[in-house]
């Protein structure tokens, strides 16, 4: 049988694993309520998966690796909720950019003058800057820690910087 018709054996290379968002050595692993409650049904998902996975006896080194790629995320997964710490958004200073907080920024200078953008401060594994949700770890997060409303922070933006005052501050996640 000619070779072009068989499915060629990987089993010899390892599998990529894809990495858990960065968590810089040393950081505590904050988390909101609703982040740790993501994190919790993420790994109820991947161990339903894995179940599924292992009753699955169709194609032995698909199933191998497929299990391998799973127990590599769960294990990550189980040490993120592990290390968690539960921060409440409610119990934060409501006058102070903490943890938690959403903010809305305007552009002072050397930018868009009047750009308003708002941003909510949560864990690295709830983070999406799609949504608005900035882990406290990135620097515009940093920049405007410990801030209050009317307070200023030069923010370093690519090849120049801009001033940007604090124009809000919330700690409801941006819900209604």
């Amino acid at each position: 049988m000619s070779r072009a018709f068989v499915k060629e054996d990987d089993a010899g290379q390892a599998p990529i694993i894809p990495p858990r968002a960065a968590l810089p050595a040393g950081v505590s692993n904050y988390v909101t309520p609703q982040g740790l409650e993501q994190l919790r049904t993420e790994l109820t998902e991947l161990e339903t998966e894995r179940s599924q996975t292992e009753a699955n006896h169709e194609d032995a080194s698909e199933r191998s690796r497929k299990l391998t790629i799973l127990n590599s995320r769960i294990s990550a997964l189980a040490h993120r909720i592990s290390s968690a710490k539960v921060i409440d958004p409610k119990g934060q200073p409501a006058d102070e950019v903490r943890f938690g907080a959403t903010v809305t920024l305007k552009t002072i200078s050397g930018g868009k003058k009047g750009l308003k953008r708002t941003f909510t401060i949560v864990g690295v594994d709830e983070a999406a800057v799609e949504k608005g949700l900035i882990a406290f770890v990135a620097p515009i997060a940093k920049a405007v820690q410990g801030l209050r409303q009317g307070d200023q922070a030069n923010l370093p933006m690519g090849r120049g910087e801009e001033v940007v005052e604090v124009e809000a501050i919330k700690y409801d996640h941006g819900k209604e």
